[in-house]
């Protein structure tokens, strides 16, 4: 199984996703740096931020991994 994540944080991802879609890559590190440095963005934590990085990086390399095959 795999990890399980909030609504919360899917929603903010998925919005966030939208609103920079050729920002955010299938790099948890890439993505971290952005948001942080980010201040349209606001997120408060460390742990939340890193969260919402890690769900992005996956919902990216899905993507790539579809459009691939």
């Amino acid at each position: 199984m795999g990890r399980i994540r909030t609504k919360f944080i899917k929603k903010n991802t998925r919005m966030i996703m939208e609103k920079y879609p050729d920002k955010l890559e299938p790099d948890f590190q890439k993505n971290k740096k952005f948001l942080k440095e980010n201040k349209n963005i606001e997120i408060y934590g460390k742990k939340l931020r890193n969260k919402i990085a890690g769900y992005a990086a996956k919902l990216k390399k899905d993507e790539k991994k579809e459009v691939s095959e």
